[in-house]
């Protein structure tokens, strides 16, 4: 298991032992990016940190309660758990209790000192998404400078369907928009950006930790 170093923005990577673990027992690489460190792949965890489950939201049930914590598979497919782990909706990170003890989900601040490391969000989302598992022309775009190795586990909407799993990639942020949206990242197959939106909270999206300073 690696901690990659990404020591400048260029991306020369150095790679050390660390990682860490969430109550499931999933195991994460992370990557250090200027001053922060993050995990390199979607968060997976069934259980808040507690050890409370959260409960999985499936086609039948759907995201349709706007108010209650949930999760599910990208498809409705636990095959997808290993590469894009979990989708959850913004009210599971409302409990403070998604992310492994130390560590938590970014805030809008946290995604911007990030993009604003790797060139800005014309240029981060090509040094963050990983060179495979991308729809074309991601090849054009992706470098992963960063070792972020970000992936395109799409999103599922409030009425259960799912949209643009492998061609889009949709990660939440702690802050929120208003009422009813939160702050979240997009990154696209066919662009280098990364798209700063708000997003309706009953919404499934990926969720990538940081850890605490």
């Amino acid at each position: 298991m690696l901690l990659s170093s990404c020591k400048n923005n260029t991306g020369s990577c150095k790679t050390n032992n660390d990682t860490v673990s969430d109550i499931d027992g999933n195991v994460y690489h992370t990557v250090t990016i200027d001053t922060q460190v993050w995990m390199a792949e979607n968060l997976k965890t069934t259980q808040y940190s507690d050890g409370i489950a959260i409960p999985l939201l499936t086609e039948n049930t759907a995201l349709s309660n706007k108010s209650t914590p949930g999760y599910c598979w990208s498809d409705n497919d636990s095959t997808n758990k290993n590469t894009y782990g979990a989708l959850y909706n913004w009210y599971t990170i409302k409990t403070d209790k998604l992310c492994p003890k130390g560590w938590h989900v970014p805030s809008d601040a946290d995604w911007t000192i990030l993009t604003d490391y790797l060139g800005g969000l014309r240029l981060a989302g090509g040094k963050l998404k990983s060179k495979t598992d991308w729809s074309s022309p991601n090849d054009i775009e992706a470098t992963n400078s960063s070792c972020f190795s970000a992936l395109p586990g799409g999103h599922s909407e409030s009425d259960g369907s799912f949209q643009e799993v492998g061609r889009h990639g949709y990660w939440w942020s702690s802050s929120e928009y208003d009422i009813n949206n939160a702050w979240m990242r997009r990154m696209n197959n066919n662009s280098s950006g990364v798209f700063c939106n708000n997003y309706p909270k009953e919404d499934g999206l990926s969720v990538r930790c940081i850890k605490d300073k």
